[in-house]
């Protein structure tokens, strides 16, 4: 029992949760813009976090970049990736009646195809060996808990994004409007929203996100071609939990998904880390299956 009560007052593994689930936070915070805009399944949501590693580990590797200026690069990358894969594909899929239809279907299998696609190519020039770099690996204590600053930095980046995400969405005109986009799309096109533009937006901020997340992530992750597929299943998870489309709720659900992965593990054996999300993903979906946050407001 002290092992447990210790496990449970340890400000180390609180900082460690707060830490995962502020990544799992924003990594879903992206996945869940997009689906919740567009209603598409992006499930290469976790390569554009891997291209955003590599962006990362190259910028400081060849040119000594901070990887925290190699984010906002990563982004930007990753946004006009969106752009290209929105004239490319996803825009005849939208304005086509028939396709329109069967958008989460359609885009599951364009998706798919785009995962494989970036993961060989980045397999193909980069090779499937892992790579790492050093970055503040330094230590920092404060009292009887410890962090590097790397993975300090990487939180406060997140946290950073996450505040920006609800300000935005409360206080700022286009906020509101995405808002009512993901509420009732039709209501927000009577009502006057640009939905094609707010769309386009919505789809590259949400790219952005994960290529900035996967800088970050570089820090203090071996960078492999398959990476992503860990994230996106955890993002996934995050939306599921927090209701697809609340941005709020998915925020939530990050925290607490970091949570039960840090305690779990320390309460048990990394080897149940993988059992213990899937089994409160899968308990989320029999006893709350509109989201944790979502059940809460409809019930009031």
């Amino acid at each position: 029992m002290a092992s447990f009560l210790e496990v449970l007052t340890s400000g180390q593994l609180l900082l460690a949760a707060l830490i995962t689930g502020t990544i799992y936070a924003t990594v879903g915070l992206g996945l869940n813009l997009v689906y919740g805009t567009m209603r598409l399944l992006n499930v290469a949501h976790g390569e554009f976090l891997m291209l955003g590693a590599y962006v990362a580990f190259w910028a400081f590797t060849l040119w000594g970049i901070s990887p925290f200026l190699s984010a906002i690069v990563a982004g930007i990358l990753t946004a006009l990736m969106a752009v290209a894969l929105y004239f490319v594909l996803l825009r005849w899929c939208l304005q086509n009646p028939r396709m329109r239809k069967r958008i989460e279907p359609n885009s599951l299998l364009i998706f798919v195809g785009v995962s494989v696609i970036l993961q060989n190519v980045a397999a193909l020039a980069f090779t499937g060996t892992p790579r790492g770099y050093q970055y503040l690996s330094g230590v920092l204590s404060f009292g009887n808990i410890s962090i590097s600053a790397n993975r300090l930095g990487a939180f406060v980046f997140c946290v950073a994004i996450c505040i920006a995400t609800l300000v935005f969405l409360r206080l700022s005109i286009a906020g509101l409007a995405v808002k009512a986009l993901i509420q009732r799309k039709e209501a927000a096109a009577i009502v006057g929203v640009n939905v094609t533009r707010l769309e386009f937006f919505s789809l590259c901020a949400g790219f952005a996100t994960a290529g900035i997340v996967g800088a970050l992530v570089s820090m203090t992750d071996q960078i492999t071609p398959f990476m992503g597929f860990p994230f996106t299943i955890a993002a996934f998870i995050v939306i599921i939990m927090g209701g697809l489309g609340n941005l709020t709720g998915g925020i939530f659900a990050g925290l607490l998904l970091g949570f039960i992965e840090t305690y779990g593990v320390a309460l048990t054996s990394a080897s149940w880390s993988s059992i213990l999300l899937y089994g409160v993903f899968l308990l989320a979906l029999i006893v709350r299956p509109e989201g944790i946050l979502t059940a809460r407001q409809a019930a009031r």
